[in-house]
């Protein structure tokens, strides 16, 4: 309690007063303050590891054949929602390539095989892009190139794969395919 002699009391009502003098004229602030946004959620991968093994599996099956390929043309695929731009900037090989497989030697089924794991290790260690070395197919005869036709197959049967295109000639040529994977 304070008694009547103190001068708190009076400290208090100027100190009010020279607030209420130092604050006239302003008005509050509207109530519209922003809505909190929700917590940005990280996507999560629509697929397990073994369903991609299992798309992986079903695209190294099936004929490979490709008679547009035995005369030694560019490979070029994009999927759809690849912009012509990606591809441009692909083809001049701008992108890093981050793993690199050389399938000189292997047999049709071997490089099937290698290739198979090579593309899920790369998946799986989130790598973008990737060297495919499948040679040009100059021992293959009458057949034509059977690795570079068995290895257009596989990619273009992979998910995975956004796009490919046939290398540049210091990285191989028509030998060799840089390939841009899907970030899953």
């Amino acid at each position: 309690m304070i008694s009547p002699g103190d001068d708190k009391p009076d400290e208090e009502s100027d100190e009010a007063r020279l607030f209420r003098e130092a604050v006239r004229g302003v008005r509050p602030l509207g109530s519209r303050a922003p809505a909190p946004r929700p917590p940005k959620v990280r996507p999560r991968a629509r697929f397990t590891r073994a369903d991609r093994e299992a798309v992986l599996q079903e695209s190294l099956a099936g004929d490979s054949a490709d008679p547009t390929l035995a005369s030694g043309e560019e490979l070029s695929f994009r999927r759809p929602q690849v912009q012509l731009g990606v591809l441009r900037r692909l083809r001049r090989g701008e992108y890093r390539v981050q793993r690199e497989i050389d399938l000189h030697g292997l047999t049709v089924a071997e490089a099937k095989q290698a290739l198979r794991q090579f593309l899920i290790d790369a998946l799986a260690h989130e790598v973008r892009c990737v060297r495919i070395i499948h040679g040009k197919g100059l021992r293959s005869g009458h057949r034509g190139p059977v690795l570079k036709a068995a290895v257009n197959a596989v990619l273009r049967r992979t998910g995975a794969v956004l796009a490919y295109v046939s290398a540049r000639q210091v990285d191989g040529g028509t030998g060799a395919v840089y390939v841009l994977l899907s970030a899953v």
